[in-house]
């Protein structure tokens, strides 16, 4: 966005919503709220004449280990009619639960189960947050920064027992003999 867009965007928030932190981050308007307070400054944000977010264009996880508040919820919305965006970030402890905005933009539906899944922010009063890539009985959220890389079960074909066999993983390097070929 340029420069008069911020402005004249951020003139529209400082009058219609008192008290809500934010910055510039790069050609990017930021706001923080708090998730008591995330659905009725969503209806706002989406109901408001001047600002109108009719979209919500992508919500995700991000998780910062080192913080009070380690996961944080960001929701990128548009106006296609004011040609202007706004990323809204809500911080969060662990298994601190988080209102779900289906009601003000239903395609929050999926984006809410992925930060679920991956990452393990609850949102509350979602109707259906199951995972929706890993299994059902996955262990761990797979963005996290302390998920190993390798995950925690591998999955391979036994021959001898004629069927998939699911393991925890080893970190070994095997030999050659281990896959089956002899040394030359």
């Amino acid at each position: 966005m340029t420069p008069a867009k911020l402005d004249r965007l951020e003139g529209f928030l400082t009058e219609k919503f008192s008290g809500l932190r934010r910055e510039r981050a790069g050609a990017a308007l930021v706001v923080w709220v708090d998730p008591e307070n995330l659905v009725a400054t969503m209806t706002r944000l989406r109901d408001d004449a001047d600002l109108d977010f009719r979209l919500l264009i992508d919500l995700a996880g991000v998780h910062y280990p080192e913080r009070e508040k380690p996961l944080e919820v960001v929701y990128q919305l548009l106006s296609v009619y004011r040609n202007h965006r706004l990323r809204v970030k809500v911080p969060l402890r662990d298994g601190e639960p988080i209102p779900s905005v289906i009601g003000v933009w239903s395609s929050a539906n999926w984006y809410e189960r992925e930060a679920y899944e991956m990452f393990g922010i609850l949102f509350s009063g979602h109707p259906d947050l199951r995972r929706l890539l890993t299994e059902y009985d996955f262990d761990g959220y797979p963005l996290r920064k302390e998920f190993p890389v390798t995950g925690h079960f591998e999955v391979r074909y036994d021959p001898n027992q004629g069927r998939v066999v699911r393991e925890p993983v080893q970190l070994g390097i095997p030999d050659r003999e281990s896959y089956g070929r002899k040394r030359i």
